[in-house]
Parts: C-alpha cells; sequence; structure tokens
C-alpha cells in the first residue's frame, strides 16, 4: 500500500524540528579523560539526520537518503557541501563546526561516506537527469504536469489522490518556501519511493507510453513549480 504524508506537513514539521534536533547525542568516547569525537557512522547518523530524513533514511518528513537513485546523482562534492554547509534557504542546517554546526571535517566525511556504502547502489541502471539545472519554460512545464503529476497531485497541484488514497499538495506556499530550486529538481527526478511517488521514469499513475522525463522536461517542470510560489 503506497504511504502518502502531505508534503507541506512533512516540511513544515521539518523546519520546526529541524535536522539536529533529533533525541539525545551520542557520549564522546573518553580517552586518558580527554573526549574524542564520535567517529561511527550510525550514531552520527542517528543524531544528527534521522530526525529528518528517517530512522532507515526514509519515511521521514524530508526527502529520503537511503534512495540509490539519489546517491547516483549527487556528487561527494555536493553531497559533503550539504552536509557540511546545509541548504540556504531550506530547513537543512550546516553541521560543520565552522558554519556554527557539531560537526568535525572528519566527522562529515564519516557521514557521507556512510551514505554511500550504506544505500548506494554499485551499478544504477540507466540513465538519468542530472541534478543541476536551470529553470526552463513555464507553459511546455504546465503541459508535462497535466501528462505526468496532475493524475495524483491534481490539474492545479493543490492535491488528489491516487488508488483511493489521498496525495498531499504540492502548489502549497510552506512547501515550495521550504523547497529551493535544487530541491524541487531533486523531488522530480527521484520522487518519493518511500511514499509511493514514483521517479523521473515511473509509471505508476501515468498515461500509457509515457516515456522517461528528459533533463529538458525536469528543467520545465521545475519552473512550473517555482511558478507557484507566493511571497
Amino acid at each position: 500500500m503506497i504511504r502518502v504524508l502531505p508534503l507541506s506537513l512533512a516540511f513544515a514539521y521539518a523546519a520546526v524540528v529541524g535536522c539536529s534536533n533529533a533525541p539525545g547525542k551520542p557520549k564522546p568516547v573518553v580517552n586518558d579523560g580527554v573526549p574524542t569525537p564520535v567517529m561511527a557512522f550510525a550514531p552520527l547518523y542517528s543524531t544528527y539526520c534521522a530526525g529528518c530524513h528517517g530512522a532507515e533514511g526514509k519515511l521521514g518528513p524530508a526527502p529520503p537518503l537511503n534512495d540509490p537513485l539519489f546517491l547516483k546523482i549527487i556528487s561527494d562534492e555536493e553531497l559533503t557541501s550539504v552536509v557540511a554547509n546545509g541548504r540556504s534557504g531550506t530547513s537543512m542546517p550546516a553541521f560543520l563546526l565552522s558554519k556554527g554546526g557539531l560537526l568535525n571535517t572528519a566527522q562529515v566525511k564519516v557521514l557521507v561516506e556512510g551514505l554511500r556504502s550504506q544505500w548506494s547502489k554499485p551499478e544504477y541502471p540507466g540513465d538519468v537527469p542530472t541534478l543541476s539545472g536551470t529553470l526552463g519554460d513555464v507553459e511546455r512545464g504546465k503541459s508535462l504536469f497535466t501528462m505526468a503529476c496532475a493524475s495524483c497531485h491534481g490539474e492545479d497541484g493543490k492535491g488528489g489522490t491516487f488508488e483511493g488514497q489521498p496525495v498531499g499538495a504540492i502548489n502549497e506556499p510552506a512547501f515550495l518556501t521550504l523547497s529551493t530550486n535544487a530541491v524541487l529538481r531533486r523531488l522530480i527526478i527521484t520522487g518519493r519511493p518511500d511514499l509511493g511517488m514514483p521517479n523521473f521514469a515511473g509509471k505508476s499513475g501515468r498515461p500509457a507510453g509515457f516515456k522517461p522525463l528528459t533533463n529538458s522536461d525536469v528543467s520545465d517542470l521545475a519552473a512550473v513549480l517555482a511558478s507557484w510560489r507566493r511571497p
């Protein structure tokens, strides 16, 4: 059964809770009376990431990290930058000490390498759109939205149903305010596999003959979503 969490509620919750506000933090190892930073992936992830991204990297209010497609399209450099510096304009905070966080450079590296080792697939099949890209054409994006998205999210993006289950709104101020253009592009490419939302090539809820979205398609769809933002 498809699990659906209204994205507006999820992102609003993430804004209030914040990724670093998970219960407790790992106790430092004490060596000769001197605290040593925790350097294991599991306790670091549990403390600093699970509150938003889910205990197993999915089913949290923020997009899943336990997603081989996402880990395929994001480089080590960008993933490191996001963990260290956060995402400006979203509820993703910076975790590096020099940026006001609580982790040193080595701990950030442990998290990045742990995400890869835990949830990547060595060879994710097929070509996929790139994570980087500019906004495209709004009018073309509207036609694509009708074809690829409206059957679940509604023609105006304000919510719909799929197989009798409610689907969250994406034309919604809280969600769009908390989602940069890069986040919108990521969600169009990867979907939310933990909630049943198809990725760029998924056929669930889409018309017969649907073809995978191209880089240009992703840019045009992102332009439509961005155009729905309101001050």
